[in-house]
């Protein structure tokens, strides 16, 4: 299984339904709250290409997007061999 990591806020709606969607599927990912920290949002911004909202979703060393992206990819059935590696 892939690492998967995804910067969140903690008022972020569409950031608890990635992270459902994701537990749902068994997977365990590192969760960067970037709220407080702008440290981790210019991390989180590098790695995403200049994107500032949240969430950021990454596979491994892919950049996934943010909620919209990877429920496409469920439904598509790309996720799972995406998360498989």
């Amino acid at each position: 299984m892939q690492p998967v990591t995804i910067y969140t806020t903690q008022l972020c709606g569409y950031c608890h339904a990635a992270k459902r969607l994701l537990s749902s599927k068994d997977v365990t990912f590192d969760e960067i709250d970037v709220m407080m920290n702008p440290e981790k949002r210019q991390e989180m911004m590098r790695r995403a290409n200049g994107r500032h909202t949240v969430p950021q979703i990454f596979i491994g060393d892919t950049h996934v997007g943010g909620y919209d992206d990877i429920a496409a990819l469920d439904r598509n059935g790309k996720l799972d061999p995406l998360l498989a590696g």
